[in-house]
């Protein structure tokens, strides 16, 4: 006997964003990593598929939260795209399946979740890294993942000061207007990038650049090793002969369940290397789709057999 699947949930961009705020992405990236470090995630390496101005990266994985999911993201990054078509760089979808039974739950607008759950996972870092008494943040990149993981960290650091560096001072200028209203926090742009981290506490670098700007060599947590070592800011020192996958001192996961400590004295400097693992899309994409059921959001279509 068969049956036909249940409707498919199509999720736009603007609904993911009135169901989510930064503490709940906060609270599903870190349900996600604590699946991975228990062994309830399963993370296959991203595929990436070149295209002439850009390339798409598909990610996917297994968690278990209130049952398992698997989700599996396919986004565009075309990074010429806002000059030539006014188009976002980075867009794509999100499938959302029940890993129980196979089925398709839902297929969601990537363009937020990407964006919100970077800045969660960085967030994450800072409650297990950052010292107790952090009260400023350097922001490298003044674009809209900067923008977001500014609110994000503002959300779990308690910080008196921001300094705004990109390469276009306009854009600095703009972020630091836009987010000091926004935050009531004191936010400065700089034109230099030493201007804004040698009076940090924090760093944050969120930007396409192809050539370091930041000089320092030791890698102390990553989100998930295997993928930073292939595709992360990691593998560069790897391959310089700099460190070796032994020198990382964790996991974000292994922190999440205290398997291993974060911070151990105010002196460390610690660089968490986040490469955007789909553990974090995965958690994400199933808080999005429990809150649009919960509260009948969302466009529900057949895509089985009438």
């Amino acid at each position: 006997m068969s049956s036909v699947p249940p409707p498919v949930l199509i999720i736009r961009g603007s609904e993911v964003a009135a169901l989510m705020d930064h503490a709940a992405y906060l609270t599903a990236v870190e349900a996600g990593f604590r699946s991975y470090a228990n062994g309830d995630a399963c993370v296959p390496m991203p595929m990436h598929i070149p295209a002439q101005d850009g390339g798409f990266h598909a990610k996917g994985a297994l968690v278990v939260l209130d049952r398992p999911y698997v989700a599996v993201k396919v986004n565009g990054n075309f990074p010429e795209n806002q000059r030539r078509t006014g188009l976002p760089t980075i867009q794509g979808a999100v499938l959302l399946f029940d890993a129980a039974a196979g089925s398709l739950l839902a297929v969601i607008d990537s363009i937020e979740i990407t964006l919100r759950r970077t800045a969660a996972a960085s967030a994450l870092a800072a409650r297990y890294l950052a010292r107790a008494d952090a009260d400023s943040i350097a922001i490298c990149g003044c674009g809209d993942q900067g923008r977001s993981q500014l609110a994000a960290l503002a959300e779990v650091v308690t910080l008196k000061r921001a300094f705004a560096w990109d390469i276009s001072m306009d854009k600095a200028h703009d972020f630091a207007d836009e987010m000091q209203g926004a935050l009531g926090l004191e936010v400065t742009a700089v034109p230099h990038v030493y201007d804004a981290t040698r009076r940090s506490d924090i760093i944050v670098t969120a930007t396409s650049a192809q050539r370091p700007f930041l000089t320092k060599d030791c890698v102390s947590v990553v989100d998930v090793l295997a993928q930073c070592a292939v595709m992360g800011d990691l593998h560069h020192a790897l391959d310089a002969g700099l460190v070796s996958s032994a020198d990382v001192h964790a996991e974000l996961g292994d922190l999440v369940v205290g398997r291993k400590p974060g911070r151990t004295n105010p002196r460390e400097i610690t660089v968490f290397d986040s490469t955007g693992v789909a553990i974090q899309d995965a958690a994400s994409a199933a808080w999005v789709y429990q809150r649009a059921v919960a509260r009948n959001i969302g466009t529900p279509i057949s895509l089985g057999a009438a």
